[in-house]
């Protein structure tokens, strides 16, 4: 092979890839068709459950003034399912913890791996661990505890 055509076809894999990137990797919201809206928006939890939630839904923790709600996907490079990939990935979600009682409210962001950030959070004397994010990134469970 040549170097003028190996380089040619270098350059289209390079056009190929760079292209193929999603808005979920780009840090974009996940698309309206995630059946979010058919979710009640608020649903209950106890004290070190585990929760799932869909996007824009929240967990109202009983017996506490403390309310997290999945906002958005900030990330995701795991492995889709049939590919065979180098390592796991790991995905990233936002969420929205507030103290509805005394108007506090602050934003933290989650991973699904120690790789790219932590995996849990404190906040309202309280703390938040994302136990895992659905393929499609429609649902993040947590746990509040």
């Amino acid at each position: 092979m040549d170097t003028q055509r190996f380089a040619a076809g270098l350059f289209a894999f390079a056009v190929v890839a760079v292209s193929a990137g999603s808005s979920v990797a780009s840090g974009q919201a996940v698309p309206a068709s995630t059946p979010a809206a058919s979710a009640p928006s608020t649903v209950g939890t106890a004290l070190g459950q585990d929760v799932t939630l869909r996007l824009g839904q929240e967990a109202a923790v009983q017996g506490r003034d403390l309310t997290v709600r999945y906002t958005r996907l900030v990330s995701d490079s795991r492995c889709r399912p049939g590919m065979q990939c180098f390592w796991q990935g790991e995905a990233s979600v936002a969420f929205l913890l507030s103290e509805p009682g005394r108007g506090e409210s602050t934003t933290a962001e989650l991973h699904t791996g120690p790789r790219t950030g932590p995996q849990a959070t404190s906040f309202a004397a309280s703390r938040v661990e994302l136990v895992s994010v659905s393929q499609d990134a429609g649902e993040a469970t947590v746990r509040i505890s």
